[in-house]
Formats: C-alpha cells, sequence, structure tokens
C-alpha cells in the first residue's frame, strides 16, 4: 500500500497497543508517580525521563491543600463520582519526541521475540510517524512533525496511580498525538486533560483538617444526660487545593475549594438520641453546635447526645462526619462549579456510665 494511501489499519489495534506498550507504556513519564508534597507547597505528580535526559514536559503541579503522597483524607458523598482513571497531556515537542521514539522503535527491533504482529505493528507505528503514514481518523506525521517543532506538543497517556481498578487505569492507549499550541485535543480524545479533570484530581488529593468534636462532658458521661457537641471556629476555614499543568502553549489549571457545611453524628449504640433527630448539626451563625458553660445543665443543647444506656465498662464509638461543600475554578470558567460533597469522619470512645442516686 503506498505511504500516503486510504487511511485504514493494516493490522489489529491489539498489536499496536501491544507495540505501543513495548515502547513506551513502562516509562515514567506516563505514569502520575506521587513524590510528595507539604501543605502549601507546589508539587510535581507526573515526572520522569530515561538515560537521555528527556523529561516529560508538563507535570501535573499540585499546591495548596494537599497530600504529601497518594490521596489526601476527603471522601466524596456521591459513590458514582470518581477522578479520571487516566487522561492524556503534553509530553515532548516534536524533536525530543522524535529522538525518544527513535531510540525505542531501534531497541525494540532488536529485542528477542519481537516478530509476528508485534515486530509488524512497530514498523507500521514507525511509518506513522516517520513517512506520514495514518489509520481512520488518526493523521500521519512526516518526521515527527519536527518541521514544526515549537508549534505544538505530543500528547500521550498518564494513568492515574490512585486508580485502584487496573483496566481503567490502563485505558488510555492511543498513540501521542499532536496538538498546535494553545488549540483543542482532537475530539475524539475524549480523555484529553480538562480543567474540569485537574478539579477531580485536586479534590483527590486534597487534605482537610481533622474532625475532632468538642464534647461537654468530655469523654465520659452519665446515662440520659445531654452531652454538648461542638466544633472550633478553626475547622470552618475553607480549604484549597490546585492542580495545574503549565508548559509554553499549554497552560491549564483548577482549584478546588473545599467548606464546611454540617456535622453529623452517629452516637454508636442504638440506645442513644441525638440532637437534632437526625444526627445532622447544621452551620448556624458561622459555627457548627455551641460550646457549653456553666449554668446551661438544664437546658438543650443544638447539637449533641443523649446516651440511654451505660457501656457497662467499655466505650461506644462516636462517629463525627463533617461535610464539606466542593466547588471549583479553572481555566476558562466564568464562576464556580460544583462538584460532589466531601466528608471526614473521625471516631471518638465515649464512656458512659450510670447515674448515681444518693438517699439521705
Amino acid at each position: 500500500m503506498p505511504v500516503n494511501g486510504p487511511r485504514r489499519a493494516v493490522l489489529s489495534t491489539a498489536a499496536l497497543t501491544l507495540a505501543f506498550g513495548v515502547l513506551v507504556l513502562p516509562e515514567s513519564a506516563y505514569a502520575a508517580k506521587p513524590v510528595g508534597s507539604d501543605k502549601g507547597a507546589s508539587t510535581d505528580q507526573q515526572g520522569g525521563g530515561d538515560e537521555t535526559g528527556i523529561y516529560a514536559a508538563a507535570r501535573i503541579q499540585y499546591s495548596g491543600a494537599v497530600a504529601k503522597g497518594g490521596s489526601g483524607n476527603v471522601a466524596s458523598s456521591d459513590v458514582n463520582w470518581t477522578p479520571p482513571p487516566c487522561w492524556y497531556a503534553p509530553y515532548l515537542g516534536a524533536k525530543d519526541f522524535k529522538k525518544k521514539m527513535s531510540k525505542d522503535i531501534a531497541s525494540a527491533k532488536d529485542a528477542p521475540g519481537m516478530t509476528g504482529h508485534a515486530g509488524a505493528a512497530i514498523g507500521e507505528m514507525e511509518r506513522h510517524y516517520e513517512d506520514d503514514y495514518g489509520w481512520t481518523d488518526t493523521p500521519g506525521y512526516k518526521d515527527y512533525n519536527v518541521e514544526k517543532d515549537g508549534e505544538g506538543m505530543f500528547w500521550a497517556g498518564v494513568e492515574n496511580p490512585d486508580e485502584p481498578d487496573y483496566l481503567k487505569r490502563k485505558s488510555c492507549t492511543d498513540l501521542p498525538f499532536w496538538v498546535e499550541n494553545g488549540e483543542a485535543p482532537p475530539p475524539q480524545y475524549e480523555e484529553a486533560i480538562t480543567p474540569e479533570m485537574l478539579a477531580a484530581l485536586a479534590y483527590q488529593h486534597m487534605e482537610l483538617p481533622d474532625t475532632e468534636v468538642t464534647l461537654a462532658p468530655e469523654a465520659i458521661t452519665k446515662v440520659n444526660l445531654p452531652t454538648w457537641a461542638w466544633l472550633d471556629d478553626a475547622a470552618f476555614d475553607e480549604v484549597q487545593a490546585t492542580a495545574a499543568i503549565n508548559v509554553p502553549g499549554f497552560n491549564i489549571e483548577a482549584t478546588t475549594t473545599a467548606t464546611p457545611k454540617s456535622l453529623t453524628l452517629d452516637p454508636g449504640t442504638e440506645d442513644a438520641t441525638t440532637i437534632p433527630a437526625n444526627g445532622e448539626c447544621p452551620i448556624v451563625d458561622g459555627r457548627i453546635g455551641e460550646p457549653y458553660a456553666k449554668g446551661k445543665a438544664d437546658e438543650t443543647p443544638p447539637c449533641g447526645i443523649v446516651y440511654g444506656r451505660s457501656s457497662n465498662g467499655g466505650t461506644f464509638p462516636l462517629k463525627a462526619s463533617l461535610t464539606w461543600e466542593i466547588s471549583w475554578t479553572g481555566t476558562g470558567q466564568a464562576g464556580p462549579v460544583g462538584l460532589p460533597d466531601g466528608t471526614i469522619e473521625a471516631v471518638q470512645d465515649i464512656t458512659v456510665q450510670e447515674a448515681q442516686a444518693v438517699n439521705r
């Protein structure tokens, strides 16, 4: 078939994917490996390179309230919502891409057992980038687009290391494709990185303050005695995390913001009553609950628990869940966009004793 003949696949997609995997997928440039961060510091989560010194140009940088490694501590209230398992992002300019791919292709050709479909697929891939040979809606490139070096970048698949589903994590297997500076990726690449996807990744790595409820009485309470519960004012500061890709020609970023919304109490036993009855204490006048003060013993707390029986020398696991309202803003976005609420849970051991009556 002529080099510039009809654009149709002569080998199976599986064979091409295998060849691509042999060449580049194992490289660390294609895996967003966390390297850690400190709160308020910038973090590169995608990086890497090889002995040639060529590095992936576009690294997702995390800043603000982000975890030191891996996922953060906030869980989405929507069980069906998940961050992207993989995505396509700017990888290398034309000259660097040619240097990297030429080396990988030459190495793959010399590898033992690279015959049959896999060997043929490597040859087809070489034609794809060197001889302007394409498939279906995927155009080929003459000499790796070197004449356009500086005018765009090749984009490639990146795995989300925090995605537990192996097949989903490995699903961005299309060959690297060219995108002009300032232009959107071709529409067939639905997994190409967007501000909304960056917002989801910032959400995934967000580190929110621990939920520690103040109780009165503290740790040890009495049967049928209202236990007051409230949160310290410091818990109501909004928290932000930013994820960004900033390279010449492609600057995409998003900031995810979390704001405290309500506190839900689970007493740890069915023999207890929550106040309010549904166990959800909303924010009122900028706070959740009310601190106990001397003289309020006969009052009903706005947020609290009444235990109906003792813990018999043990404890009840009081679970406090703080719900955070999540939104994001990003490149090209006019205003905040909502994401599913997030929750932080903490368990405190509560001892409940029988009230002792004294007869005189």
